[in-house]
């Protein structure tokens, strides 16, 4: 598949961000816990898949010294958001694919049972990833996904503003 030009461009600044993070030595947790965000929210910054707000700025140029003006500017703007087909191929993504097939059914059951019928969004939504240590002294994957529940609505047409008759005499 052939890359267009934005899309070249967008990866052409994730590299040089990613480069600039590299340059501080610091993972993405510690980035997270020296700027306040979530350590996924700061992978997501680096990668231009979210957008720096700029309360942040100050905390994220102390924590990443590298970062230019012109990276800076690159990371305020909307971001195309966006994924890779072939990255499901990832063996972590792919695990982490699975395993939201496998247990999605029963979380969405679970999801209704406790707050009725609706979904988790995934804009209003925070997500990390940590590591603890499991009752066998082995190292554990926790990924939290903490979405806010939108619950649906029942359609009910005096609702539907499109559908109100508009006078304009």
């Amino acid at each position: 598949m052939e890359e267009t030009n934005g899309t070249a461009a967008a990866k052409a600044v994730a590299e040089r961000l990613l480069l600039a993070k590299r340059h501080s030595g610091k993972s993405y947790s510690e980035i997270a816990a020296e700027t306040g965000l979530t350590n996924v929210y700061v992978a997501q910054l680096f990668r231009r898949q979210a957008q720096l707000k700029p309360g942040t700025i100050d905390a994220l140029r102390a924590a990443v010294p590298a970062l230019s003006d012109e990276l800076i500017r690159e990371m305020m703007e909307p971001p195309f958001r966006s994924f890779r087909p072939d990255l499901v191929q990832e063996p972590a993504i792919y695990r982490l694919n699975e395993a939201v097939m496998h247990f999605g059914e029963s979380i969405k059951e679970i999801i209704n049972e406790e707050f009725g019928d609706g979904i988790m969004s995934a804009i209003d939504f925070y997500c990390s990833v940590d590591k603890v240590k499991g009752v066998d002294g082995k190292d554990r994957v926790v990924v939290t996904f903490d979405g806010k529940y939108l619950p649906y609505s029942e359609q009910k047409s005096e609702h539907m503003v499109s559908k109100w008759k508009v006078d304009l005499s």
